[in-house]
């Protein structure tokens, strides 16, 4: 029997979702509360200049082309894929950097020139990361995280002891140089945690970057937004924007549809991919699963500082992605987790996507993204954000030594403040919660209200946890968990 379906917000898992869904033959309506598709995903133009406001690695292409299949399609089907050579580049200092080529046996070559040895650990550690791979992307993370049975096989049971391990200690156990530790340890951040609170299990990231490469879609990830969107109008999917929701209607303890602008659109099934914690607070108290002394408890990933800016000039000495280790990386993290404040020397990543796509920017000029990662929750004001930015630009041009101040055109920042506007983020969070051991699938928010039947989540702040592919996962898991809960 077909099922009316309302679906809040239209990041990457509430897109995966509605596509699952509306393949089930229910008929799906998406209410997006900003102008445009996308969620944190969305994209920003201007002047000639286009940028992705959010994610913009694109890693784990399998995950990407699994979804995909499931629908006898294939990516190439919607986007073309570059890989890029070199992946990224990461800055120590001034005429002091790494370039990460595109395949493992060049970056073999590039460890052992700074650490003799260090090319057959690497080769050792990166078979490791892709058997946890396979275990955990081809397998775990497709669970639904209701009970801590799910983790419990044979091969996990075989790795017990990487989850009681950390990333940082494994990886310091193998390699000596500061340089090629930080490059090792930077892939789990995209987990949202520090290294050392990571399970060593969760080094299969290192298999992502070293092992499948990095990889950019033809005109940016928004690529990807307007792929499944395709998909989703394609099976039939209704969206709405401009559509923000007032409040979830829950008559006899059972969803039964939302409000917007005044009126009750009437649903058999709520699902919301948008913020868990705002979400529940559409609800009335009586009808909220977690506290707000439960999310107090979490480990959040960062939010971020962003600039997009547009440069009258080309950028010299620089490549697609690049990261600035050049100062105190273990301090850095101390300034996000464990006292949360605005760092004083930050670590900061900057991605110039029209060095390679000639459409991000006009004939001779460039595209720059620049991000600064923070701690959820601390105060956000445009003097701060201005400092900063002269911070990190200053360095940019000592470490690429080059002048560009004077070349920009436009710039646009987006902190805390916004993720909150924008998207309800709780605490202006970038990237949800932490996969730490304590905050891992079945310990995650579930999937499914607890008290109220027919209102389901999916997206970052519940299973299988942060970052695109996951969400694309977690629009699966959700979809089924619905579909089975309509047989039974």
């Amino acid at each position: 029997m077909k099922k009316t379906i309302a679906i809040i917000g239209s990041g990457f898992s509430a897109l995966a979702a509605s596509c699952y869904l509306a393949k089930q033959g229910n008929m799906i309506t998406i209410y997006e509360k900003n102008d445009t598709i996308g969620g944190r995903a969305r994209q920003f133009k201007k002047d000639g200049f286009t940028f992705d406001m959010g994610p913009s690695w694109y890693w784990m292409p399998d995950v990407f082309e699994r979804f995909f299949q499931d629908f006898d399609k294939k990516t190439a089907d919607y986007y073309e894929l570059i890989k890029l050579d070199p992946a990224y580049r990461v800055y120590f200092g001034v005429d002091d950097f790494i370039n990460i080529c595109d395949n493992l046996e060049a970056i073999k070559t590039t460890f052992e020139t700074i650490e003799k040895g260090s090319g057959k650990k690497l080769e050792t550690f990166i078979k490791q990361a892709k058997s946890n791979y396979d275990i955990a992307i081809k397998d775990l993370v497709y669970r639904p995280g209701i009970s801590p049975l799910e983790l419990i096989t044979l091969e996990t049971t075989l790795k017990l002891s990487q989850f009681f391990s950390n990333v940082s200690n494994d990886i310091r156990k193998k390699f000596k140089n500061e340089k090629l530790i930080q490059i090792l340890e930077f892939p789990v951040l995209f987990l949202g945690s520090k290294p050392s609170k990571t399970p060593s299990f969760y080094n299969f990231m290192n298999y992502a970057d070293f092992g499948l490469g990095t990889w950019h879609p033809k005109t940016g990830m928004f690529d990807v937004v307007r792929a499944i969107e395709k998909l989703a109008l394609e099976l039939g999917v209704t969206i709405k924007t401009n559509s923000p929701i007032e409040k979830i209607v829950v008559e006899h303890k059972t969803a039964t549809g939302i409000i917007i602008d005044g009126k009750h659109i009437k649903a058999d099934i709520v699902l919301s991919g948008a913020d868990y914690h705002h979400t529940e607070t559409l609800l009335n108290n009586e009808h909220r699963v977690y506290s707000e002394k439960y999310w107090e408890s979490r480990v959040f990933a960062p939010s971020s500082l962003l600039f997009f800016i547009g440069f009258d000039k080309k950028i010299e000495n620089i490549s697609h992605h690049a990261l600035f280790f050049d100062v105190d990386f273990n301090q850095h993290a101390i300034d996000i987790y464990d006292n949360p404040k605005w760092p004083e020397a930050p670590l900061f990543y900057a991605n110039f996507p029209s060095k390679t796509d000639a459409s991000a920017a006009p004939e001779g000029m460039e595209s720059g993204f620049f991000l600064i990662p923070l701690a959820p929750g601390i105060k956000d004001t445009q003097a701060l954000r201005e400092e900063y930015f002269e911070k990190i630009i200053d360095r940019f041009e000592k470490l690429t030594q080059q002048k560009i101040k004077n070349n920009i055109i436009f710039k646009r920042s987006f902190c805390k403040n916004d993720f909150v506007t924008d998207y309800n983020a709780y605490k202006g969070n970038a990237y949800g919660m932490a996969n730490t051991l304590l905050q891992t699938a079945f310990l995650r928010p579930k999937l499914k209200s607890k008290k109220v039947r027919n209102l389901y989540f999916t997206g970052q702040l519940t299973v299988p946890g942060p970052g695109v592919p996951p969400a694309l996962i977690s629009g699966k898991l959700v979809a089924e968990l619905i579909q089975k809960s309509f047989r039974s």
